[in-house]
């Protein structure tokens, strides 16, 4: 764990009439290519026929002009874009997934993680189930399919699936004549839809995605609603709701994109909350406000709008490279930070600086960027984090598998602000992260922050509790005598 790594996004269209419905998810992926950067993968239904296409890389790699024409038209798609909160990133794990059964064929697109995934594998392997990836949307699509099989339409089996699964998930399946959204009881990941002019629905996992093909928002799903576009109309089933809502507070923080509104909130308007908050706590004589590229810039102009330090543009981003965690090793990382950030030199030089952050994780990233401040000239660095320290592992979708690499586990403030190099570094306080949205301060996950689970917590919650069949069976533990 290099920094903190995104979770996944899904798009889908229902259209009324066939048209090139490929193009729209591709537009649609591409606005959210910043929730997985790993692969990326379309299915278009034509009719009941699928077509099929996805790849590790990014959208505008995976996706050629040919590539999007064989795809081709049709009246639905979905679509997504992967960052391996769990399983390995190579193309066997890319989505969408496509099960073809006893009573047709379904595709699964899928943002979360589930906490009894390695249960459900187990049970499933026994009965004789074989798995081509080690993530655990296949576990979905698997529970999905065998309750296809037994019961009278697909929208039904969601619902059956819905009582067996645990944890955090936001998915879109699709038959070959109707186009299915769930989201889990908690509410741990946003999912909305929308309408075009053209009468076509989608839906998302953020608005954004909407604006990127001309739909305009219509409303969130609740925690456990099961919405289904078909031909007929839409159809909901809300008998999962009522449970209290647990909506990942780092969507806010880190994740969304801040051109997003998620459950009425701008994620804009959010961060620069956080750094009026970070204002409120941290009284800094500095001469320069400034927001490490993308997710800090908002909530270092909150700061900046609170304590009356100018804000300035302290960093100038490549913006031909991905995030730096999307490089196989360390190394390589290290590299793209030096290629991805720029410092302005004559912004930065002789002035105390205060630096915002979306948070800080291990420290490296951290160290570099406060390095690169030091070597431009600035006097002092003043590192401020717009989340609250990271205590805990999150077992719903974002990358923080254990407690080891968190910095903030093992050393104060103090001590970071010694190993990082920079005068002093302060975090946003825990009690304040729930009134970012202007709420009652209820209806979000923590966890991450205070331990507050609000499920039971993984049996086996390492990143790679599937991957021990991509080992030889000599040093397979199940198979030593």
């Amino acid at each position: 764990m290099f920094e903190i790594h995104e979770e996944c996004g899904v798009f889908g269209i229902f259209a009324p009439q066939k048209q090139d419905v490929a193009s729209t998810a591709y537009y649609a992926l591409f606005a959210l290519q910043h929730r997985g950067q790993e692969s990326a993968g379309i299915v278009v239904n034509d009719d009941g026929v699928f077509r099929t296409y996805k790849d590790a890389g990014l959208v505008n790699d995976v996706f050629s002009a040919e590539v999007l024409k064989k795809l081709g038209e049709g009246n639905m798609a979905i679509g997504h874009v992967r960052y391996s909160t769990t399983g390995s990133g190579g193309r066997e794990n890319a989505q969408p997934i496509v099960v073809n059964h006893l009573k047709g064929n379904m595709a699964l697109a899928h943002n979360g993680n589930l906490v009894n995934a390695s249960e459900l594998r187990d049970e499933l392997e026994n009965d004789g189930s074989i798995f081509h990836s080690t993530s655990d949307s296949e576990v979905i699509s698997y529970i999905i399919t065998k309750e296809r099989v037994k019961r009278n339409s697909i929208e039904e089996a969601v619902l059956a699936a819905m009582d067996r699964l645990k944890g955090a998930y936001s998915f879109l399946v699709m038959s070959p004549s109707k186009l299915i959204a769930a989201r889990d009881p908690l509410g741990f990941h946003p999912l909305c839809f929308g309408q075009r002019e053209d009468g076509a629905y989608v839906v998302a996992s953020e608005s954004c995605a909407l604006d990127s093909v001309g739909a305009s928002l219509v409303r969130e799903l609740d925690p456990g609603e099961m919405l289904v576009f078909t031909k007929d109309g839409i159809f909901f089933d809300r008998s999962h709701c009522g449970r209290e809502k647990h909506l990942c507070v780092f969507e806010y923080l880190y994740i969304a994109r801040p051109d997003s509104v998620i459950e009425g909130c701008s994620v804009h308007e959010a961060r620069k909350q956080a750094g009026r908050f970070l204002a409120g706590q941290y009284k800094i004589d500095a001469d320069i406000v400034v927001g490490v590229p993308d997710s800090g810039l908002d909530a270092a102009y909150g700061y900046a709008e609170a304590s009356g330090i100018p804000y300035g543009i302290g960093f100038i981003k490549n913006k031909y490279i991905g995030r730096t965690f999307i490089a196989p090793v360390q190394a390589a990382r290290e590299d793209r930070v030096r290629i991805k950030l720029n410092v302005l030199k004559s912004a930065i030089a002789g002035k105390r600086v205060i630096m915002v952050d979306d948070s800080i994780v291990r420290g490296t990233t951290c160290a570099r960027i406060v390095h690169m401040l030091r070597n431009a000239g600035a006097r002092e660095v003043h590192v401020l984090s717009s989340a609250p320290a990271f205590l805990n592992p999150c077992y719903y979708g974002t990358d923080i598998d254990s407690r080891e690499n968190l910095i903030a586990c093992h050393h104060t403030a103090d001590e970071i602000a010694k190993i990082i190099g920079a005068d002093s570094v302060g975090y946003l306080d825990l009690s304040k992260v729930a009134y970012l949205t202007g709420g009652d301060g209820t209806g979000f996950c923590t966890a991450c922050f205070d331990g507050n689970y609000p499920t039971e917590e993984p049996k086996q919650s390492a990143k790679s509790r599937f991957e021990r069949w991509e080992r030889p069976i000599s040093e397979n533990p199940k198979y030593r005598k």
